[in-house]
């Protein structure tokens, strides 16, 4: 009885293994010229024996664990593990597990079309989806939800609640929302497609903006979108790009490939090596800027993974782009998603990949030209010194102009003469306030000046101006050898 479960186990992993394997590995080994047995033969027997010790295990864990466990928990944990023990990011998915990271890669899922976050164990609304059954029902950013289908949030974590809030196109659900201090309503909502958009734009100014948070199905047609607005709006004033790809944690390959493209007219973007040399792969820009080769600079740090480091790395290699930040992720590993019908599929590391002068980033990452730490910006009163227009018999400007913001040579003398000790002005003083932690996304606002930007942010970020004033130094400089 013993052999015989061992054999049931056994067959049930190879099983497993077949189903995953037929097409890109079997295939292979029966187009390749049969091995010779005797050299095979001491390898085969050491490979059952394995299995067979795999089988005991299986056995001995099935009948004797203190609480009852299925065999397709065991086995799917096993498989598991064993692509979890090659590297970080090979894994087996589960049926729902892979069907979720379709839903995030095709940039689409079934919900409500809201963006939550847990506040003191409840769902928070942040901002309700234009055009989607959440915005429809009239739910309000601030709203906090209680409960789903009559069942309490407080016991549960973000991520399963936004499970909950997910489910087939179509399906009912009953959020019960509570809202400032009036009594808590149910709302029934039916669950449509919705879109993820991975790229946002904005004008900053004369300069455009365009921020990526990941790489899927939707990015290219995205970033054309975004570039084609940005034209519309700025025509002849449109001075350069900002590409943000800070905290990006990368995606689908081929749509790196394509930002990277519609920046670049020639050259190579990246290469992939894999475990056979023939394999290697090189994938070329085609002709075309969609950027009219105005200056670009691309933000990056340590949360810029992966599809973000090829984009970034091939913009810095070619020169086509300046990197400011910090250092990114340093993840250089191309993985395959290989279904495995009916039972899911799994995520395997299969090569390597290069920016275009040939380096790996693997563990190193992108270093960008100019690092700038994420910092607060705060402005100090400055208080008005002396200047030529203050002095006893100073010459007039001879086009009769004063000097921007002044009165003139007739202006009220400062109280203290060059050289002495300047009195601190109203709400002077030195600045207590600190940098903040480097790697900080978000920075605090600085006084208003009453003449803000109206697509300005209402958080001011260090890095994103920084890149504003680079870029605009560009463009003055690229006019000037133009002219």
């Amino acid at each position: 009885m013993k052999k015989h479960l061992n054999a049931v186990a056994i067959g049930a992993l190879m099983g497993l293994a077949f189903v995953g394997g037929h097409t890109l590995t079997f295939q292979g080994w029966a187009q390749d010229k049969a091995p010779d047995k005797a050299a095979t033969s001491n390898d085969s027997t050491d490979t059952y024996k394995q299995l067979d010790l795999f089988g005991e295990v299986f056995e001995r864990v099935r009948a004797e664990y203190v609480e009852q466990v299925s065999d397709k928990q065991l086995i799917e944990s096993a498989i598991n593990g064993m692509l979890t023990s090659l590297d970080p990011h090979s894994n087996f998915l589960n049926s729902d597990e892979f069907q979720d990271m379709q839903s995030q890669t095709r940039g689409s899922f079934g919900g409500l079309g809201i963006e939550v976050t847990m506040e003191n164990g409840v769902v928070k609304v942040v901002s309700p989806i234009d055009d989607t059954p959440a915005a429809k029902a009239g739910v309000q950013a601030g709203d906090l939800i209680i409960a789903i289908d009559g069942k309490p949030i407080v016991n549960m974590s973000l991520n399963e609640a936004v499970d909950k809030m997910r489910g087939p196109v179509g399906s009912n659900i009953v959020i019960t929302v509570r809202r400032g201090d009036a009594e808590p309503f149910d709302l029934t909502l039916a669950r449509a497609t919705i879109p993820v958009e991975s790229v946002r734009w904005r004008t900053e100014g004369d300069i455009g903006y365009i921020r990526i948070t990941s790489f899927t199905e939707r990015t290219e047609d995205g970033l054309k979108r975004g570039i084609a607005d940005i034209k519309k709006k700025l025509g002849d004033k449109l001075q350069g790009y900002v590409l943000d790809l800070r905290n990006d944690p990368g995606g689908l390959l081929d749509q790196a490939i394509a930002v990277s493209d519609a920046f670049l007219d020639k050259g190579e973007i990246v290469s992939t090596r894999s475990r056979k040399a023939d394999q290697a792969q090189r994938y070329n820009a085609t002709p075309g800027d969609m950027a009219d080769g105005l200056p670009l600079v691309v933000l990056i740090n340590g949360g810029s993974a992966s599809a973000s480091e090829i984009v970034a790395g091939a913009l810095q290699d070619h020169h086509r782009a300046v990197l400011m930040g910090t250092q990114s992720f340093g993840k250089g590993s191309v993985q395959t998603i290989i279904p495995l019908p009916g039972h899911g599929a799994m995520r395997l590391t299969t090569a390597r990949y290069y920016t275009p002068s040939g380096r790996s980033i693997q563990q190193l990452g992108i270093t960008p030209d100019i690092e700038v730490q994420q910092a607060r910006i705060e402005e100090i009163a400055q208080m008005r010194g002396y200047r030529e227009s203050d002095l006893k018999g100073a010459l007039n400007n001879d086009n009769k102009q004063t000097a921007p913001g002044e009165g003139g040579a007739d202006q009220k003398a400062p109280t203290t003469p060059p050289g002495g000790a300047p009195t601190t002005p109203p709400g002077g003083g030195a600045s207590t306030d600190k940098p903040a932690t480097p790697g900080q996304d978000k920075a605090a606002s600085p006084p208003s000046d009453g003449a803000a930007d109206a697509n300005k942010p209402a958080d001011v970020d260090y890095q994103l101006s920084r890149a504003l004033d680079l870029l605009r130094g560009l463009s003055l400089f690229q006019k000037g050898q133009a002219g």
